[in-house]
């Protein structure tokens, strides 16, 4: 993804009543379970070091990551929710959020070994507790990842690892670890999917499903009202991403994409006249000049 594309995404999908949003509409199928300001900021960089002839630092940068907290019956439950967003087509993203989601927990397996370290709890483990460092008393949290796409174009990527595999013996699947890829595309959303989501998140994705379709565009600012007042950030995150180039007032809080997109719709009709009127000027003055030529020929 490029960068100022990167930069708007992160920012704008980073917002806790974003982020939420999604989730809750992928994971709870809209249901309000996940609550903004239970979301705790997380270092979204996943960094392990591998041990062998030579010690090799692997490091992995998500987009978002954040420590959910869930609190049922008294107890407290942990889940790390990482988001990915897509601009373009990843047909390696099962195996990029593999990647992440394993260094996350080898790096929990670290942090539990650091701390048996620190509480030099030793006494009484096994050979095997002393050997992973990883007690059969200590328990990792749990990580979903999702990729969102911001692309208006289906997702034809794999999405899952088999998917990427050719096994020409299906019985060895079932030995082969398989990794799901979460994903959200807009373009595979329907309207009773939009109609989950509680945040403006709704309509820029639906803007973004109908950005590459004029006449489905126009009629969907025309029937939703809401994008007569999207945030700024939002219609930034858009221009970014659909490259619409939709004009606003960086005063302003609030962006009426309805006018804007009329007003630019406007400009580019007085622009067409304008091109025109110049165009048959110049073809005037073109035929006036080879008829001076003519009558100079005719004339000599």
């Amino acid at each position: 993804m490029p960068q100022i594309q990167d930069t708007n995404a992160k920012d704008y999908l980073g917002k806790p009543l974003i982020f939420a949003d999604i989730f809750n509409y992928f994971l709870y199928d809209g249901e309000q379970i996940i609550v903004p300001d239970a979301l705790k900021e997380m270092d979204p960089t996943e960094l392990t070091v591998i041990h062998g002839k030579e010690t090799i630092p692997i490091q992995r940068l998500r987009d978002l990551l954040k420590l959910f907290t869930i609190k049922t019956d008294g107890d407290v439950f942990y889940v790390l929710l990482g988001l990915e967003a897509q601009t373009d087509i990843h047909h390696a993203m099962p195996v990029r959020n593999m990647l992440y989601d394993g260094l996350q927990y080898m790096e929990q397996v670290r942090q539990a070994a650091d701390a048996h370290d620190a509480l030099k709890d030793h006494q009484g483990i096994t050979p095997g507790e002393f050997l992973s460092k990883f007690y059969r008393t200590d328990r990792l949290t749990p990580v979903i990842t999702l990729t969102l796409c911001l692309s208006p174009a289906d997702w034809d990527a794999p999405r899952s690892l088999h998917e990427m595999m050719n096994v020409p013996d299906n019985r060895l699947l079932d030995f082969i670890a398989n990794y799901k890829l979460n994903l959200v595309s807009p373009a595979n959303l329907e309207q009773t999917d939009f109609d989950k989501f509680r945040s403006e998140l709704r309509e820029v994705l639906m803007y973004i499903k109908h950005s590459d379709d004029k006449e489905g565009l126009r009629k969907l600012l025309q029937e939703e009202k809401k994008f007569t007042s999207l945030s700024r950030d939002a219609v930034s995150l858009l221009n970014a991403v659909t490259k619409t180039g939709i004009k606003y007032n960086e005063d302003e809080e609030e962006v009426n994409v309805c006018k804007a997109i009329e007003d630019m719709m406007n400009d580019a009709k007085s622009a067409g006249r304008e091109e025109g009127r110049n165009k048959g000027r110049e073809e005037g003055r073109k035929e006036g000049r080879e008829e001076g030529r003519e009558e100079g020929r005719e004339e000599g």
